[in-house]
């Protein structure tokens, strides 16, 4: 099928043949539909969340409570986007086990779910979050993120680090953000 001429070209993101479900640590950037600064000011280098801010933040940390293998790390919302460290870590060996230990004639275990991609816990903070807000103003089917995101794969402890160091200076640094309406081409 060919694509229309008048259409935007999208491009693939996502590293070729990676698997976005592997345990590992992911630094993600996630953007405010048309880059809107919706989620409050920065002053003084401190970012002052606003109740919509207050409500992005509520549904990125409830996603450690919706997915038992994800644990969020470090983040930052930003008047116009979020950065943030999402990690998938391993469950089930270490889980408590069922107190009946013998199963009934037939019945078989529970299977062990496999873990969340990274598009889906992605997927499940940006609809929850735009949910909430969209409730909150009345504003039915308002967009509030864009339609993709960024993704940084987290190669070691090095790594991890800088982009730590990154989430935390980042407000400070807001003048100079490739997403500061500024700065925005």
């Amino acid at each position: 099928m060919k694509q229309k001429p008048d259409l935007p070209q999208r491009r693939n993101t996502r590293l070729r043949g990676y698997n976005y479900s592997q345990l590992g640590s992911y630094f993600v950037t996630i953007c405010v539909q048309h880059h809107q600064c919706i989620y409050g000011p920065i002053i003084d280098g401190k970012m002052q969340l606003n109740e919509l801010g207050r409500i992005a933040i509520e549904w990125w940390n409830k996603i450690q409570q919706h997915y038992s293998s994800v644990k969020t790390d470090d983040y930052v919302i930003m008047p116009n986007h979020l950065h943030g460290i999402i990690t998938l870590k391993p469950v089930g060996a270490r889980s408590p086990r069922p107190n009946n230990t013998s199963p009934s004639v037939g019945a078989r275990s529970p299977r062990p779910k496999d873990p969340p991609s990274l598009g889906k816990i992605v997927a499940y903070f940006k609809y929850q979050s735009t949910k909430h807000i969209n409730q909150k103003h009345n504003t039915p089917g308002t967009r509030i993120w864009q339609r993709n995101y960024h993704d940084h794969i987290i190669r070691d402890d090095n790594d991890l680090q800088r982009l730590r160091q990154y989430i935390q200076n980042n407000p400070m640094k807001w003048e100079l953000d490739k997403f500061h309406p500024d700065n925005i081409r």
